[in-house]
């Protein structure tokens, strides 16, 4: 079953962090760029990082610049979203993104 699935959402304080996982199964992983997106409540989904298929190259929203780092582990079929230093402005549901398939979605709020 072709699917992503991510995980590691949840409620933290301005300045904090979290990790978000996104795993992938039902294609070969490694050869695909990955990418993370997010949709605040009404507002449009938009870009936030995306990294190519050996990792090497990552690109950045500029409102996440030095603050949120992407990568992955092709061996765990998994791309990784670091967010450190959040904001309010960053509360949204956060998705994975792999050549037009999309995962469930992991809330992330920021508040204190």
């Amino acid at each position: 079953q072709v699917q992503l699935v991510e995980s590691g959402g949840g409620l933290v304080q301005p300045g904090g962090s979290l990790r978000l996982s996104c795993t992938a199964s039902g294609f070969t992983f490694n050869t695909y760029t990955m990418s993370w997106y997010r949709q605040a409540l009404g507002k449009e989904r938009e870009f936030v990082a995306q990294i190519l298929s050996a990792g090497v190259g990552t690109a950045y929203a500029d409102s996440v610049k030095g603050r949120f780092t992407i990568s992955r582990d092709n061996a765990k079929n998994t791309v990784y979203l670091q967010m450190n230093t959040l904001k309010p402005e960053d509360t949204a549901v956060y998705y994975c993104n792999c050549a037009g398939l999309w995962g469930q979605g992991t809330q992330v709020t920021v508040s204190s």
